[in-house]
């Protein structure tokens, strides 16, 4: 059904028939996937949103409904970036990851927020303006979190078609965590809020690596879709 709508004639079906029968995930096929009630899209090369980052999406915004300057650091295509443009129509946002394709990709789904939202292309915080530091009060990060030694193990969709640098978390899949709070107190604002996705076994060690950076940490979860946030907060003062 979603093949039949998104293509314009019927060899182009059948290319697309082609390339979802030899692997290819069904979003890069058909050019979108959806996420937060927008299409976002994606194509070759480009980390697919999965449903349980929506859960990310949801506490971003109970916690940080009143932020006036937001980051998304991992961004990828942009799904988080451009479902909080459409919510927090009067924030300043910025999208950052280290990957050109995919950066390439969240600049065209945040070109309806061109005069508000800017994506940056480098390595986590090295990817930012220096005029945010201190500045940011919403920051939300689907970093990698999967162990390396278990990227062998994920569905052959994400593994032959996905960036690898979206999914490996390292030895123990904390890597880029671990990095996000070496460097989070000094870009978030007092009293600002820094969100991660990751697993459930994983999460007391991610709240724990927040707190030792100095932020008041705790951990939600939503098992119906298996998904894992920490939410961390620097003190106001």
């Amino acid at each position: 059904m979603i093949l039949d709508a998104a293509a314009r004639t019927a060899e182009s079906e059948d290319g697309m028939v082609e390339r979802r029968c030899a692997g290819e995930p069904l979003e890069h096929v058909v050019g979108w996937a959806a996420f937060g009630g927008l299409r976002i899209a994606v194509g070759p090369g480009v980390f697919v949103p999965r449903r349980r980052t929506e859960f990310l999406l949801e506490q971003a915004l109970r916690v940080g409904r009143d932020a006036g300057v937001v980051v998304d650091l991992c961004c990828g295509a942009g799904p988080l970036a451009a479902a909080l443009a459409v919510r927090l129509p009067r924030a300043e946002l910025h999208g950052a990851d280290i990957d050109p394709v995919q950066t390439a990709y969240a600049r065209r789904n945040l070109a309806l927020f061109a005069d508000r939202a800017t994506v940056h292309e480098g390595d986590l915080y090295d990817a930012l303006p220096a005029v945010l530091r201190g500045r940011v009060e919403l920051l939300v990060a689907n970093a990698p979190y999967v162990p390396r030694a278990a990227l062998a193990t994920l569905p052959t969709e994400a593994r032959d078609h996905e960036p690898v640098l979206s999914l490996d978390g390292g030895a123990d899949g904390l890597a880029v965590q671990r990095r996000l709070a070496e460097g989070v107190v000094e870009w978030l604002a007092p009293g600002g809020r820094l969100l991660v996705e990751t697993s459930a076994r994983q999460a007391p060690l991610t709240r724990g690596m927040f707190a030792g950076a100095g932020l008041d940490a705790w951990v939600v979860e939503c098992e119906e879709r298996e998904a894992s946030v920490v939410v961390a907060r620097r003190a106001a003062a």
